[in-house]
């Protein structure tokens, strides 16, 4: 990642450069050219030279555009999603952290000022330490999605559980999470790319499908990690191009399953529910320990 940033950079400060001694020689041609023509003086050798040069230069610039500047998506792409990765949390800690412990200290208080109320206050009190003890669970809800810190203790099987029972808690779907092998040994970026790819799934079911059932199985395949995810909604039309036709939350589905070398699948129709399937493919490093466990 580093590496891939300062190749990035070097390239765009070289391409900087070189268009910046074509403006400054061609304004300085074109300075020398306007004095001598308004002096009424025939044009030097080292003023001939100075245009060539500057004729050479920008024709430098002009001739090579993918040298001078040379976009790579992919490499975009993946600063694209860390970034995003470090900023949610950045605000799960500031959401735990900072609200949390402001929203504490007022249910401390509360506490305090109903222990200490008159009988007629006591259902003011009362309601009060009901909305703070909701808004901070909700904020310990919104924390755990920005960053799932459990994926690092419980794994992706756990967390992927958690998760739903947490979202689909107090929702009519029905829901299974099939994984019938151990995933010990999923590296870092593949498990978050599965959950953060359930998760948009789920919220997208959520949002538009009106589903009653939800299927996740994960399964240790040879060939990598496949996560499919199926509900029983409404369905809809799947782009071709989800980024340019406003489906974003399909997009960065594609964008994580891309960036791991993997491929996102979305089967869908309007009335036949919608089938997610991913597949993240081993990395060198990890090949060798991603043999298939037997069931448990």
């Amino acid at each position: 990642m580093h590496g891939s940033n300062k190749t990035f950079n070097s390239r765009t400060m070289g391409s900087i450069n070189a268009f910046r001694w074509a403006a400054g020689l061609c304004l300085l041609t074109t300075v020398c050219n306007s004095a001598f023509w308004l002096l009424g003086s025939g044009m030097p050798l080292s003023l001939g030279l100075l245009n060539g040069l500057a004729c050479l230069c920008v024709g430098y610039c002009l001739s090579r555009p993918n040298h001078t500047i040379q976009f790579q998506p992919q490499e975009l792409a993946d600063h694209m999603l860390q970034v995003q990765e470090t900023e949610r949390h950045r605000l799960s800690r500031e959401l735990h952290d900072d609200i949390g412990q402001m929203l504490t200290a007022a249910k401390l208080q509360s506490d305090w000022l109903q222990r200490r109320a008159g009988d007629d206050l006591q259902p003011h009190c009362t309601l009060l330490s009901g909305i703070l003890d909701e808004t901070l669970a909700k904020v310990r809800d919104v924390s755990a999605i920005l960053n799932p810190r459990q994926l690092t203790t419980l794994g992706l099987e756990a967390s992927l559980r958690a998760h739903l029972r947490q979202t689909l808690a107090d929702t009519p779907v029905r829901w299974s999470l099939e994984c019938h092998q151990q995933l010990a040994g999923i590296p870092e970026e593949m498990s978050v790319a599965a959950f953060r790819i359930t998760q948009e799934a789920v919220t997208n079911m959520l949002r538009h499908a009106q589903a009653k059932n939800l299927r996740v199985h994960i399964q240790r395949r040879p060939e990598g990690l496949a996560l499919s995810i199926a509900d029983d909604g409404a369905g809809f039309v799947p782009a071709s191009n989800p980024g340019q036709e406003g489906q974003r939350g399909m997009a960065g589905m594609l964008e994580r399953a891309t960036l791991l070398g993997g491929h996102l699948t979305v089967d869908s129709q309007p009335g036949n529910g919608t089938h997610i399937h991913a597949l993240f493919p081993w990395a060198p490093r990890v090949r060798g320990r991603a043999e298939i466990t037997k069931p448990s």
